[in-house]
């Protein structure tokens, strides 16, 4: 029951789209009337831009003045086809980048600007002119799936459920097959050395080396299938955490390989390093669960699950999910599909927070807190109707 008092009323504006920049220290929000910036920690408002159109993409440049911006809504400030980057500091665009099709991603770093079509992603030197560099061909892709690091772009292969990881100082590419059907969601760690991904199924999320393209994990979200909404790794790598239709956030155990032994975690859960890393003690008791059906060699009862989870605000809008994105037209219009919801960012190790978009447009936040027995669980601190404030 939820008797936690609201603390501004609904918003009549939509946020047609949400997304956190690289650290998740603020997060940008797409309208139909221009964009606004937060401060995700406070929920403060940092920046409001109109411009009198919509915006179904914002995407920041870490902390930077740039943003990459694509219309949206119905009544698009840009053609569905550019990438706007924009200069916010001067409140003008910077450049622009056309694309023959439409544009259903934008991933944007201080040095390369990618853009993401259905069928392919194409990479780009930041600078006027934008110079490009390479164009990658994917299967089909109207998630917009892609995600960059300073090291690392990594996005869907040619096969559905496969994944292409480019080193971007040698312009090598590794093909990953991550799963057998279509991805709903990857995700690089800030580092870009870890790799998420989750396939449309959603009961496995599965963990990877990036340098080796080794498999590190399988962590399973559950045994019904679900729509992941979003993947995000905490800032020391060392945790993982998922949202989903099903409504409920998820805190996995990250194996890294940099850590020391967790021998000296042994019977307590520690967060850095974390007592799971090897399977060793947090693993063992996620597994076990099941109790003695845990002894079953194959099957969801020898999986390793989530360490703690808790419910998460999906609000009364109808949800994204495979079977109406699998119904979606070429030339559906950014902004005016279901909204998307469980957006994850990590404040720190112990701290993060999930924000959705649409009409219910809700900021939440959660913390990681040591229960009496030494394990931690997560608990909801607060929450927010963001546009409101």
């Amino acid at each position: 029951m939820n008797t936690r008092p609201l603390i501004e009323s609904p918003s009549e504006q939509a946020a047609l789209s949400v997304a956190f920049n690289n650290d998740s220290s603020r997060f940008a929000v797409g309208l139909d009337s221009g964009f606004r910036i937060f401060l995700a920690a406070t929920c403060q408002t940092q920046t409001t831009r109109p411009l009198n159109a919509g915006l179904g993409l914002v995407q920041m440049m870490g902390n930077a003045n740039y943003l990459a911006l694509v219309g949206g809504g119905r009544s698009p400030k840009f053609p569905q086809n550019k990438v706007i980057i924009w200069d916010d500091s001067k409140g003008k665009v910077a450049f622009e980048i056309a694309a023959l099709t439409a544009v259903r991603g934008v991933q944007i770093t201080k040095t390369r600007v990618v853009v993401v079509q259905q069928n392919s992603v194409r990479l780009y030197a930041f600078e006027k002119p934008p110079k490009p560099l390479a164009k990658y061909e994917t299967a089909d892709n109207l998630l917009g799936l892609c995600c960059l690091t300073d090291k690392y772009l990594a996005f869907p292969g040619r096969t559905p459920g496969h994944v292409q990881v480019v080193q971007l100082a040698t312009d090598s590419v590794s093909i990953l097959p991550a799963h057998s059907s279509s991805l709903r969601a990857i995700q690089l760690s800030t580092d870009g050395e870890l790799l998420a991904t989750a396939s449309e199924k959603g009961t496995l999320v599965r963990i990877f080396a990036t340098g080796s393209c080794a498999k590190l994990a399988e962590r399973r979200r559950g045994s019904e299938n679900a729509t992941i909404f979003s993947l995000r790794f905490s800032p020391s790598g060392n945790m993982l955490a998922c949202t989903s239709d099903k409504g409920n956030l998820h805190i996995f155990d990250v194996p890294n390989l940099r850590r020391s032994p967790p021998s000296a975690s042994r019977g307590r859960r520690s967060l850095s390093p974390s007592a799971g890393a090897t399977g060793t003690n947090s693993g063992a008791d996620a597994t076990n669960k099941w109790g003695f059906l845990s002894n079953i060699p194959f099957g969801p009862f020898s999986d390793v699950y989530s360490f703690t989870s808790a419910p998460f605000e999906t609000g009364s809008e109808p949800l994204q999910n495979n079977h109406n994105m699998r119904r979606l037209s070429d030339n559906a219009v950014l902004g005016t599909t279901r909204p998307v919801k469980g957006v994850i960012g990590w404040i720190n190790e112990t701290s993060l927070l999930v924000i959705g978009a649409g009409y219910d447009a809700r900021w939440e936040k959660f913390v990681l807190r040591e229960g009496e027995d030494g394990r931690y669980v997560l608990v909801r601190e607060g929450w927010k109707g963001y546009l409101g404030n």
